[in-house]
């Protein structure tokens, strides 16, 4: 799908605010409200547009623990693999979970409510889980940027 400047703006707009009206929208891009409800409509078909949503801040809901954890697994079976994925996937405390290279297998961030509800996390249910190795645990002291946008 091909991005013009005025798409680009488009999409700018909805990741700021994703409730602006489609009226808004339209006028602040100088389109008709049909062709701008048309393109919305295209990139949410195509993709482009994965979801809607709200951005919280954890630490108004009391989560104020927050790691990045790097998981080496024993061995790359292909079974204890996808159990391990399927199981990060439902884990509530896993916020984004990346396979990667170089020392570690898997980098996670992990928000939890405090330091006993991470050891809890890991003692109950990381270290239980057959294809992990070990883990190593990046305390987040300070949050410095958390980009909810994507540059276009």
């Amino acid at each position: 799908m091909t991005i013009d400047q005025r798409d680009a703006h488009l999409l700018r707009l909805l990741q700021r605010d994703c409730r602006m009206s489609n009226a808004e929208l339209a006028q602040t891009v100088g389109m008709s409200t049909s062709a701008c409800w048309r393109r919305v409509r295209a990139f949410e078909d195509t993709g482009v547009i994965e979801r809607y949503g709200a951005q919280l801040q954890p630490a108004k809901l009391g989560l104020t623990f927050q790691a990045i954890v790097h998981v080496q697994l024993t061995r790359h079976d292909p079974d204890k693999l996808e159990d391990f994925v399927k199981a990060i996937s439902l884990r509530p405390e896993v916020q984004e979970c990346y396979a990667t290279t170089g020392q570690a297998d898997y980098q996670m961030r992990i928000l939890c409510r405090d330091l006993d509800a991470y050891n809890a996390f890991l003692e109950g249910f990381l270290f239980r889980m057959p294809a992990v190795e070990s883990a190593q645990t990046n305390v987040v002291l300070k949050e410095i940027k958390r980009a909810g946008q994507v540059s276009i």
